[in-house]
């Protein structure tokens, strides 16, 4: 049985396999004939086929918001148990930017909005920053 059914699968292939020069010349020209697109005007005016959200924002807009947002966070210092974010000291809790401050920590912090989580980080020291000299 396995012999029978492994000869009707040769024989097939066999078979289908069969194009000639022909046949595979006319596919060829047929993928390179020039084919007609659509114009700009008509893409111009199609709509964002994607939709995020409840306020049917798209993809490309929820991104740029999210980059915004990201942007805008910077951690300056953190003395004494509050954080210094976009030029104002926070302490646990608070809301900045939408995001609420739940954790400080030695060299960062933690801000919750819903879901999101975001991480701030201090930056490495820069031993060139302020140089003193004994004399």
């Amino acid at each position: 049985m396995k012999k029978i059914i492994l000869l009707l699968m040769t024989v097939t292939m066999f078979v289908s396999a069969d194009l000639s020069v022909d046949q595979i010349e006319k596919m060829v020209y047929k993928i390179h004939e020039k084919r007609e697109g659509v114009d700009l005007a008509t893409l111009n005016d199609t709509k964002e086929p994607f939709i995020v959200g409840e306020n049917n924002e798209t993809f490309v807009e929820a991104i740029k918001k999210e980059e915004k947002k990201d942007a805008k966070l910077v951690l300056h210092s953190i003395v004494n148990g509050k954080a210094y974010i976009n030029d104002s000291w926070a302490s646990l809790n608070d809301s900045i930017l939408g995001y609420t401050l739940k954790f400080i920590g030695k060299r960062g912090v933690v801000l919750r909005n819903g879901n999101h989580i975001k991480k701030l980080y201090l930056r490495k020291k820069r031993d060139d920053f302020i140089k003193l000299e004994e004399r």
